[in-house]
């Protein structure tokens, strides 16, 4: 019978067991709801309005069904195996250990360069209201403040997250009434625009739709933090089971509901959308005195959100591919059942990423935000790879795990990985995102080849 320290031993045996356990429910549950939230939507969405114009709406339902497949395979897997290691630990334990090495390190470097770039467009935001302070000053409280927050009990990050998504989610489901108001006529001081700006829907043509697409694939990044957090809460299965199961409602209403509402009410090509963001825009345009400013509150929360997630995220990754047998061990230490080593790790390559952006924006800079481009499509490819391997094996071995199960298994599953290869031959398609995909590629197989070596090595041993 193989010891502990194989590589057959189970991950989830290895991953979480000196964790903590301070997450509630409360917690998890609002994480799922505001983790659908993201720097993403409220920052990154204008450009793809830019682009695909009034069809937005159609790039970002497509990729939300893309997305629902992902989650809904990840949250069978997760619901099977809790983890903080989440789809590290189920490529392991699928596809092996080369597999759980990739995903786990490749998300990691994704994770951390997302902090500083998080950070650095929190501080531009606090900078327009405080003239004259220095960015490099804003970004490194928020890092001293997050970086504290994660190296405390693990309840910490839960209370600051509840509090964050319940913000976000507020502020959203407001601008989702107060556009639905707008569109039907009935907002004071203001007039229905009809379908006037809806006229010409794809202004660019079927190009623009799918350079809207690509855009709207990346805006859904963050949403694998809740099956990380999971597995720290009182009831890991019963928290990824109600993640996964009301996440169609939540990408419909947040994402699809909220770039209708924004096209039907402002002209696709008007610069403040991409200027100001298309919520601002939005609410600049109905003329609601003060909104667009409190507007960029909630983007300034939502990056904040976003940083305090993704530095929780990487120390966990981190942790389990550490726990796993797959890098410096130093970075298991735990305290108080968190892994600080790995949090303040996390948080210092963070703020080497800051750095080089001012240093080096030119160069090393973009060569890093090049080499992440692409890889959450990584990331998807081997959840989806290691549900096909894992959904028979617990099937034939514990059906009763089986809690969350993926709909119309295993074509639905193919579906998704067909999905996953256009996306990257439309990447490979055009100029912009084809050096992304050729970096992160580079990346990818790089970390592979060491995950094999690592391998082979802890096998001789």
């Amino acid at each position: 019978m193989p010891s502990s320290t194989t590589t057959e031993t189970p991950p989830q045996q290895r991953t979480d067991g000196s964790l903590s356990h301070g997450l509630k429910q409360r917690h998890l549950s609002m994480i799922a709801l505001g983790g659908v939230i993201g720097a993403g939507l409220f920052v990154g969405s204008g450009a793809g309005i830019a682009a695909a114009g009034p069809s937005i709406v159609i790039a970002f339902a497509l990729s939300g069904l893309l997305v629902m497949l992902v989650m809904r395979m990840l949250g069978e897997m997760s619901a099977a195996y809790p983890s903080s290691g989440s789809f590290s630990a189920h490529a392991e334990r699928a596809i092996g250990p080369w597999a759980g090495f990739t995903a786990g390190w490749s998300f990691w470097v994704l994770l951390c360069t997302a902090v500083g770039l998080e950070g650095i467009g929190a501080a531009k935001i606090v900078q327009g209201w405080v003239p004259g302070t220095p960015q490099w000053m804003w970004v490194a409280l928020f890092m001293v403040v997050f970086c504290g927050s994660n190296l405390a009990a693990v309840k910490n990050f839960g209370e600051f997250e509840f509090w964050f998504a319940a913000l976000k989610v507020g502020a959203i489901s407001l601008f989702l009434i107060l556009g639905a108001l707008a569109i039907a006529g009935v907002l004071p001081g203001t007039d229905s625009p009809g379908a006037s700006n809806l006229s010409d829907f794809m202004p660019h043509g079927s190009e623009g739709l799918l350079l809207g697409l690509l855009a709207s694939v990346f805006a859904y990044g963050g949403l694998e933090t809740v099956t990380i957090a999971a597995a720290e809460s009182e009831d890991p299965v019963r928290g990824v089971a109600s993640a996964v199961r009301t996440a169609m409602w939540r990408i419909a209403l947040f994402y699809i509901g909220s770039m209708a509402v924004v096209v039907t009410l402002v002209p696709w090509d008007s610069q403040d959308v991409v200027e100001k963001g298309p919520y601002v825009a939005t609410l600049d345009h109905l003329d609601i005195p003060g909104a667009g400013q409190l507007m960029n509150v909630v983007v300034l929360v939502a990056l904040l959100s976003a940083m305090n997630a993704n530095i929780y995220g990487s120390s966990r990754i981190a942790f389990s591919l550490v726990e796993r047998g797959q890098g410096p061990k130093a970075l298991a230490r735990l305290s108080g059942g968190v892994p600080r080593v790995a949090v303040l790790t996390s948080c210092f390559f963070g703020f080497v990423c800051v750095l080089l952006s001012y240093w080096r924006p030119d160069d090393v800079f973009k060569w890093l935000l090049n080499m992440i481009g692409a890889v959450i499509l990584v990331v998807w490819i081997f959840i989806a790879v290691s549900q096909l391997r894992l959904r028979r094996r617990i099937e034939r071995e514990a059906p009763e795990k089986l809690v969350v199960r993926m709909w119309a298994f295993p074509w639905l599953t193919w579906v998704a990985l067909a999905g996953m290869a256009a996306i990257l031959v439309l990447m490979a398609r055009e100029p912009d995102t084809r050096v992304q995909l050729y970096s992160t590629g580079a990346m990818t197989l790089a970390l592979a080849a060491v995950g094999y070596a690592w391998q082979r090595a802890r096998a001789r041993h």
